[in-house]
């Protein structure tokens, strides 16, 4: 009896892929091999690109592999492809179409246009696009960074749009003895030369959906949000209303309100809240950006929600949103943990 393991891969549009999967091997790597269009980075199950469902079937975790999924999630059925092995023929589910994983990520080489402190803690960098040099991501997606003079890489998602192509805009949080952050802040100058490479990741605004948007972001995480605000405000036609919920620590952590400011007069449908856990004056909530969330947020069956932000924010958020009664499957997130 052959202990080949059948997989069948279901895509938000609708298309199947199925693939055959050898003993010890990943699912993930099978369907590369098979040429299916799965979005994936790190093959470590360190990162959460190839997040999938089981819908049916048994796979665990390969041998000596770790993972970066909780227990809750795992126990809800989810599964990071790269370090998953099949214990029968199942069946998965993908939350994205598969049109999107058939854009390969590529190298390129950026400028630095300029380095802007934006909070105590935060740096505004302006990257372009070296001549010659191209890639292409969608609102929310990210690319990888290499530090100037050494292996190290670092994950930034883009709050600038692909239309403002070749022009690159990325928030970094500065981190003490960080690695980036050294650089940053000690040795990046105007027209220094970058490797970057992307586009990464399955957190990315689904354009064509017409129902209210919740986004919720805390610290850093407002980037890949801005991207997808700047999207829908660009966007022809009938726009969603936005609800953009916002926090930092402190008053002084706080960054882009006016940029924020700015959209809501450009995008009349964007609410936004900003809130912050100490010291909170004026028009600023007292706590985080899930506190900020009510009942009156989720009245439409179909509403969406956007998550981006430390671990315990996303599964706060989680927790929160379907409670209130958001479809699990209209959750889309993307974690970070800071780098030392």
């Amino acid at each position: 009896m052959s202990s080949v393991k059948h997989v069948t891969l279901k895509f938000r549009d609708g298309q199947e892929t199925s693939v055959a999967v050898q003993p010890g091997e990943s699912v993930l790597d099978a369907a590369l091999a098979a040429g299916a269009p799965v979005l994936h980075q790190c093959r470590s199950g360190s990162c959460s690109s190839c997040m999938a469902h089981l819908v049916e079937g048994q796979a665990g975790l390969r041998a000596g592999a770790s993972s970066t999924l909780l227990k809750s999630e795992f126990d809800a059925g989810e599964r990071l492809l790269c370090v998953t092995e099949p214990e029968t023929d199942c069946t998965f589910s993908l939350n994205y179409e598969s049109a999107v994983g058939s854009t390969k990520a590529v190298k390129a080489h950026a400028f630095v246009d300029s380095i802007e402190k934006i909070a105590p803690n935060a740096v505004r960098v302006s990257l372009e696009l070296a001549e010659g040099s191209w890639l292409d991501f969608r609102p929310g997606q990210f690319i990888q960074v290499r530090v100037p003079g050494t292996d190290v890489t670092r994950s930034y998602s883009p709050s600038s749009t692909a239309a403002d192509l070749p022009k690159i805009e990325l928030l970094v949080r500065l981190l003490e003895d960080g690695v980036m952050s050294s650089w940053l802040e000690n040795r990046a100058q105007p027209d220094d030369v970058i490797e970057i490479e992307g586009p990464f990741g399955n957190f990315y605004l689904r354009e064509k959906v017409p129902a209210p948007h919740i986004m919720v972001a805390g610290g850093t995480g407002l980037a890949p949000i801005m991207s997808m605000i700047d999207t829908i405000r660009r966007k022809s036609g009938r726009k969603p209303s936005v609800l953009l919920s916002f926090g930092c620590a402190t008053p002084e952590q706080l960054f882009c309100l006016d940029d924020i400011d700015l959209r809501k007069h450009w995008l009349p449908q964007l609410d936004a809240r900003i809130s912050v856990d100490h010291n909170a004056t004026g028009d600023f909530l007292r706590g985080n950006p899930v506190d900020a969330l009510s009942a009156d947020d989720v009245t439409h069956p179909d509403t969406v929600a956007y998550l981006c932000g430390p671990p315990r924010m996303i599964e706060a958020a989680t927790l929160r949103l379907t409670e209130l009664g958001l479809r699990p499957e209209n959750i889309y997130a993307e974690q970070f943990s800071p780098s030392n």
